[in-house]
């Protein structure tokens, strides 16, 4: 958060819980408002190995980075991208989910880096 949002006083609880059924690894959901959000709700997967953990959980804290911008919004049981409406897009076309995935690629390479994690 220091480094992409170091201004920005943000909340953000993860759970931990069984998503197998759900067939997704995360989701991450704003608890506060739609409008200048900064409470959100990331739930993972309970199963997941240490890299799967990491390239999730970094993941949707890039969806937390993207409605913080406001690139990403929800508003009124609609989702937009960078003010134009997504909600009937695929996920894999999804451009916010797009960029969701290069960036913890990025991230994850980047967090093992500094960690000296093997990879």
């Amino acid at each position: 958060m220091g480094k992409f949002l170091p201004r920005h006083h943000i909340e953000i609880s993860v759970v931990h819980r069984g998503l197998k059924r759900e067939g997704v690894y995360g989701w991450c959901t704003v608890e506060d408002c739609d409008y200048r959000p900064r409470s959100f709700l990331i739930e993972i997967h309970n199963g997941l190995s240490f890299d799967d953990y990491l390239t999730t959980i970094l993941h949707e804290l890039w969806h937390v980075y993207q409605f913080v911008k406001g690139d990403l919004k929800d508003r009124k049981s609609k989702r937009y991208w960078k003010n134009s409406e997504i909600s009937d897009v695929d996920y894999e076309d999804d451009p916010s989910e797009k960029e969701a995935h290069e960036m913890e690629s990025i991230l994850t390479f980047q967090y093992k880096l500094d960690k000296g994690v093997q990879m």
